[in-house]
């Protein structure tokens, strides 16, 4: 679309889900909205690129979300894409068949996780907890423990430990942490347990396992994120006269006595508003304004915010090596495995696809690859594959690729919460949206639409127009409250 309109009254940067979230909110309420994506595609970390062997759309990263994602699961209904997921209900955890087996000896068992039908939460998981097979008895006991522990354990995120150290104190074994609380949390979190903060790590347990039924259900897209995030949104914004602009970024915002009067394009262009939001990696927020404005000190501590990287391993086979939708595996350097081909019905002609995320994956990164080439990460993926399932060694690799999001989250190391922003800045008519801003969770596509309905909800206030945008908290099972006090 060419640039006609020199003025907005809301210009949004960047096309995330929470800049997304925030211009689909405010279109849906008549407010016009102008936003600027420096990309081709909108969609942010959760977009897709074409790769040119396979000629399939290659996601940069396998984004899921769960049950407990009530804003981000709203969001998907409210923008017509909810179709494009699949629930599941039961997973698949793979690891060694019996609590002494170490990691290199066979055979690795299949168990599945799936809640009993008949007991309420948080009583209905814990059949599936109790058949797993690489924990023993003591150590399934010792878990229970640990988990009431936590979920009964108030957290002060003044002075808070990271998980490691609160699990080392707790009597948890190595088994039981390697095989158990490293498994669900790197997956979660995408950050090591001596990384993560003990508020985040019960986040995830007390919200996907413990407080309802179906909260800890799994979502994937059944089609490439750029056709969920980019078309299908596009022309949703578009059909409520929205204005979007693709390959246009914005290089700085302009201000004037404390108050945004307009933005300033890459190309040299002007455009007036009143009313601006951010958008985009905590990285380059400050780089969009000027030198000295007020408010710079309290956004200066989104500087120390880390990120952690994300990889993904892409395979082709000539034969199906598993007919598993999807897998998680237990004392791997492979985390997921995400059966393409079944999952978006993809035509065995292209090949039997499978994507493998490693979260957390600094080893695999910089330095700390000690010499390893993407060829030896990629051979030592299929050598565990080969391991869990040997017709891995009859069939035929066509194709391979690795790809890295350097940047993926931001890193939820004890204290990160008070460097996280409100959406809501020093700035008159200047906010802010982002997983990286105060959402109350992790980096996650739920964080992300929640930071873009809070963005909303500050400006729709600024305009007269005070409306609660987020959903009141979900509801917590009565046992739950009983038993955990939630």
């Amino acid at each position: 679309m060419s640039l006609g309109a020199q003025h907005s009254e809301v210009v949004i940067i960047g096309g995330g889900l929470a800049g997304l979230a925030c211009a689909v909110t405010l279109a849906d309420r008549s407010i016009p909205v102008t936003l600027f994506e420096s990309r081709p595609r909108l969609g942010g970390r959760a977009s897709s690129f074409e790769d040119k062997q396979s000629q399939h759309l290659i996601d940069n990263c396998q984004h899921v979300s769960m049950g407990c994602c009530h804003e981000f699961n709203r969001f998907c209904e409210t923008v017509g894409i909810a179709d494009s997921f699949h629930r599941e209900k039961q997973l698949y955890f793979i690891g060694p068949e019996t609590p002494d087996s170490v990691s290199t000896e066979q055979p690795f068992k299949v168990n599945r996780f799936a809640a009993n039908p008949l007991l309420p939460a948080p009583l209905h998981l814990l059949p599936a907890f109790g058949g797993l097979s690489y924990l023993s008895w003591q150590e399934k006991i010792s878990l229970a423990r640990g988990l009431k522990q936590l979920a009964l354990t108030a957290v002060d995120k003044q002075n808070e430990p990271t998980i490691a150290a609160w699990l080392a104190k707790q009597g948890q074994t190595q088994n039981t942490i390697d095989r158990f609380w490293n498994v669900v949390l790197v997956s979660a979190l995408s950050e090591r347990l001596d990384r993560i903060s003990l508020s985040h790590a019960r986040k995830v347990f007390v919200d996907g396992f413990l407080r309802a039924r179906n909260n800890w259900n799994v979502l994937i897209p059944t089609v490439p994120l750029e056709q969920l995030y980019g078309e299908t949104i596009l022309k949703r914004l578009q059909d409520q006269d929205a204005i979007v602009y693709l390959q246009t970024g914005v290089s700085r915002i302009e201000l004037e006595d404390n108050r945004v009067i307009g933005v300033q394009l890459r190309d040299g262009r002007q455009i007036s508003c009143e009313r601006a939001v951010i958008a985009v990696p905590h990285q380059r927020v400050l780089e969009l304004l000027p030198e000295s404005f007020e408010g710079r000190d309290t956004l200066a501590d989104i500087e120390q915010l880390e990120g952690a990287p994300i990889t993904s391993v892409h395979l082709w086979f000539d034969r199906e090596i598993t007919d598993l939708p999807h897998a998680v595996f237990v004392d791997c350097l492979s985390q997921w495995m995400f059966n393409r081909s079944r999952i978006m019905q993809q035509s065995a002609e292209q090949g039997y696809y499978y994507q493998i995320v490693i979260s957390a994956s600094h080893d695999l990164t910089g330095q700390a690859r000690q010499g390893r080439t993407q060829t030896n990460i990629i051979n030592a993926v299929i050598e565990e594959l080969s391991r869990i399932w040997p017709e891995t060694k009859q069939a035929q690799l066509t194709h391979s690729r690795m790809v890295t999001e350097h940047q993926a989250v931001f890193s939820v190391l004890p204290g990160v919460e008070q460097r996280r922003p409100s959406q809501q800045t020093e700035v008159a008519g200047l906010y802010l949206a982002g997983d990286w801003t105060s959402t109350g969770w992790p980096a996650t596509m739920e964080g992300a639409v929640r930071s873009g309905l809070l963005a909303a909800e500050f400006l729709l206030s600024d305009l007269g127009q005070p409306e609660s945008l987020l959903l009141p908290p979900g509801k917590t099972s009565l046992l739950s409250k009983i038993l955990f006090r939630l």
